[in-house]
């Protein structure tokens, strides 16, 4: 364990994505092996969670051992390959392809020729292998997952955030993430241009018409009251809430949201609450965004777009793992 441990340490410098802040290894034997802070624009991973994620899927993908490969693969056999995209795309995952490739040899050398968050073309080489044949062939399918997946979240991202260039709008996750994989598919989201919103239930404060209807005894003004319980209990969390109409939306600004969701809005409602609202509360559009409404949800002007399909609906990239002669 520790050797591996050592390993994971020494290969902090190349494993994340250079462009993004990074944090100092965190050790596995702590309860959140990855820092918490409040309503972040961004994930941050560490070398920890890419190496413990990588060793869960070849675990799971090996288990006793790769039997095609040890029966017909001498043990002493060499070979080069390349990781190559197939088409156009934003790439993500690095990381944790060259972590699939180092967990298995220490004799697997990696060079890196892309880093995440570069549009790479078709026919475009993102990684170089070497070393034991057995390794590289063990390793494939779990390096390609990683970055198949990932790229596919990044890719569709960057869609979004071209699509609303020339607005004020940013465009947010959400929850709506593979259960395993959320800190993963929200920093994909970051190699494609995009913001986080919320981590978890736990770094910011959303209050929707679920915790509304929670508070029915709340006759005069729900939204008031769980502005003011919320800024109580958790004094220094962002405050958001959902707002179905204009008059929630006003409420929710009077009460002293910080950010206001407006659920469903066509851009004509969604431009009367900016007004509304202006200068108040930061808004945010939600609910049957895609590709072809994001532009005129943008020109409403609000601040933020959030759209689930960048981790929900995201297709995984074609990319391929070639063996060169």
């Amino acid at each position: 364990m520790w050797t591996s441990w050592r390993r994971n340490f020494f290969l902090s410098i190349r494993a994340i994505n250079p462009g993004a802040p990074v944090v100092a290894f965190k050790s596995s034997f702590l309860l959140f092996p990855f820092p918490i802070r409040l309503h972040p624009d961004y994930v941050e991973l560490s070398v920890a969670e890419i190496h413990e994620a990588v060793r869960l899927a070849l675990t799971e993908d090996i288990g006793s051992g790769d039997a095609t490969t040890l029966a017909i693969v001498p043990e002493t056999a060499t070979a080069r390959a390349v990781m190559r995209a197939r088409e156009p795309l934003v790439v993500a995952g690095l990381a944790f392809a060259e972590a699939a490739f180092a967990e298995l040899s220490f004799a697997i050398q990696v060079e890196r020729l892309a880093k995440d968050g570069q549009h790479a073309n078709a026919s475009e080489i993102l990684l170089r292998v070497s070393g034991p044949a057995r390794a590289i062939l063990s390793a494939e399918r779990v390096a390609l997952n990683f970055v198949q997946r990932l790229s596919g979240v990044a890719t569709l991202t960057a869609q979004f955030v071209d699509a609303v260039k020339g607005t004020r709008a940013q465009i947010l996750d959400t929850r709506k993430t593979t259960p395993g994989w959320r800190r993963f598919e929200k920093y994909a989201v970051t190699c494609g241009g995009g913001k986080n919103h919320r981590l978890g239930l736990f770094d910011m404060i959303l209050i929707k018409d679920n915790h509304l209807a929670a508070l029915k005894n709340e006759k005069s003004n729900a939204i008031a009251a769980a502005v003011a319980r919320a800024c109580e209990k958790f004094p220094k969390l962002k405050i958001e809430v959902e707002a179905d109409t204009l008059e929630q939306a006003e409420q929710a600004a009077d009460a002293g949201a910080d950010i206001i969701l407006l659920d469903n809005m066509n851009p004509i409602q969604l431009r009367l609450a900016v007004q509304k609202v202006k200068g108040r509360a930061q808004t945010e559009a939600s609910g049957g965004v895609n590709p072809g409404n994001v532009h005129a949800i943008a020109e409403s002007g609000v601040d933020f777009i959030s759209v689930g399909a960048l981790t929900h609906s995201a297709r995984a990239m074609d990319i391929g793992l070639d063996f060169e002669d």
